[in-house]
């Protein structure tokens, strides 16, 4: 497998709360924007769902529609993206899902993380293969 890794800055930032849990926990959904550098550079679009703790932690996940270049090849696929935030850092695995890749891209399999603070950029690595 290949690998790829960069930086990702937040562009964008929507977040509702549907949901007020007993004890101070809630239940949101999110759409996030981001700009992928590095090895894969990218427009990001995340929509996501939200558990907040009462301790202000939250778990996560949902689906990123990636539009860009990857190892010199121009394309899109979708990642799922779970996660976590605990200790002011907000911390994902990804995976693609299978069939989503496009254009040059098509075929793309693959796994990887990413680590974001409140001081940006964020930070990710990811292995892939172009099959």
């Amino acid at each position: 497998m290949a690998k790829a890794a960069g930086s990702f800055t937040v562009k964008s930032w929507e977040e509702n709360t549907y949901q007020e849990l007993d004890g101070d926990g809630k239940l949101t959904k999110a759409s996030i924007a981001f700009v992928m550098e590095g090895d894969l550079a990218a427009d990001a679009a995340w929509d996501a769902v939200m558990c907040y703790r009462p301790d202000g932690t939250a778990v996560f996940t949902g689906y990123q529609q990636m539009t860009g270049q990857l190892a010199g090849r121009t394309g899109g696929f979708v990642l799922r993206a779970d996660g976590e935030f605990v200790n002011g850092e907000a911390r994902s695995r990804w995976e693609v899902v299978d069939g989503t890749g496009t254009g040059e891209l098509a075929g793309l399999t693959g796994s990887g993380s990413a680590v974001a603070s409140a001081t940006p950029p964020g930070s990710y690595t990811f292995e892939f293969d172009l099959g």
